[in-house]
């Protein structure tokens, strides 16, 4: 009967554990973070490729800014590495023609495990910036401390990475205000805006026009994001018409869709949810 019990009360507490361990990763120190990459098109007929090569990320760490305060207040640090706010995400070689990444195409650029906590600024280094024309020109472009110090990206709000779960960030390399035209050629002035994929929405649709009863998409029409009045961002409908706006912030935003040779449309309250897809098909009737 002792044995019984005894065993009973092994066989109970082992049960325990089992359950308080088995896949509970939030108080775990580390998280996921997982960085991609896409591009605000770039409207220019005559460029072939925008490229750039991203060879190292980092991210601030609050909790090492937080330190670093500490320490300047007088407060013993005894281990260098704990003043350090940033933390390496990637640092490999990574060449990519922003040109390709539009509608929804991302590149990931980042995908490993991060001290848990809160982090509010991301460096981009950049090197190798170029343009290359559709007729073979290149034009090769200086980079304005995007190698030394990198691209400082601000997030707002901050992104969160806890214990066990993945976070996803978005980078969008706004390539038709990064390379500005010049009369002979480019200046590279990088414009690079952070979403937190957690918190952000994505817009898709079709844009369709009928020609003879038959409904066919519309390559190359401008979908431009408006909210309180201010652009937030464009892109084109790709070959079957179909287009895709990622990294917007839960709210209202108004919708208008141009293209050459067909009469403007647009749609206001068009709603965007956190972390949800809102799809919105337009029909555009060719102009008179």
């Amino acid at each position: 009967m002792k044995f019984n019990i005894f065993g009973s009360f092994l066989l109970a507490c082992s049960f325990l554990f089992i359950g308080c361990s088995d896949g509970d990763d939030s108080y775990s120190e580390y998280g996921r973070l997982r960085v991609q990459l896409t591009d605000a098109p770039f409207p220019h007929d005559l460029v072939a490729e925008a490229n750039v090569t991203i060879f190292k990320i980092d991210a601030r760490h609050k909790a090492g800014v937080e330190m670093e305060d500490a320490a300047s207040d007088g407060e013993a640090m005894t281990e260098k590495s704990e003043l350090e706010p940033f933390e390496v995400l990637m640092e490999e070689e990574v060449p990519v023609n922003l040109l390709d990444l539009t509608n929804g195409v991302t590149k990931t650029l980042v995908d490993s495990n991060v001290p848990v906590g809160t982090y509010d600024l991301i460096r981009v280094h950049v090197k190798g910036i170029n343009v290359v024309m559709k007729d073979g020109t290149a034009f090769n472009l200086d980079v304005p401390s995007g190698a030394q110090s990198g691209i400082k990206i601000f997030m707002e709000p901050v992104l969160t990475v806890s214990g066990g779960l993945t976070a996803d960030l978005l980078l969008d390399f706004d390539v038709s205000k990064s390379f500005v035209a010049k009369s002979d050629g480019f200046n590279f002035k990088p414009v690079i805006k952070a979403s937190n994929l957690s918190t952000a929405g994505t817009l898709m649709g079709i844009i369709t026009t009928t020609e003879e009863e038959v409904m066919l998409g519309v390559e190359g029409a401008q979908i431009a994001v408006f909210k309180d009045g201010e652009v937030q961002t464009t892109t084109f409908s790709g070959e079957e018409g179909g287009y895709m706006v990622m990294g917007l912030e839960e709210g209202s935003y108004t919708v208008i869709i141009e293209k050459e040779g067909y009469t403007m449309q647009s749609m206001e309250f068009v709603e965007i949810e956190a972390a949800n897809k809102t799809v919105q098909d337009f029909e555009l009737t060719p102009q008179q």
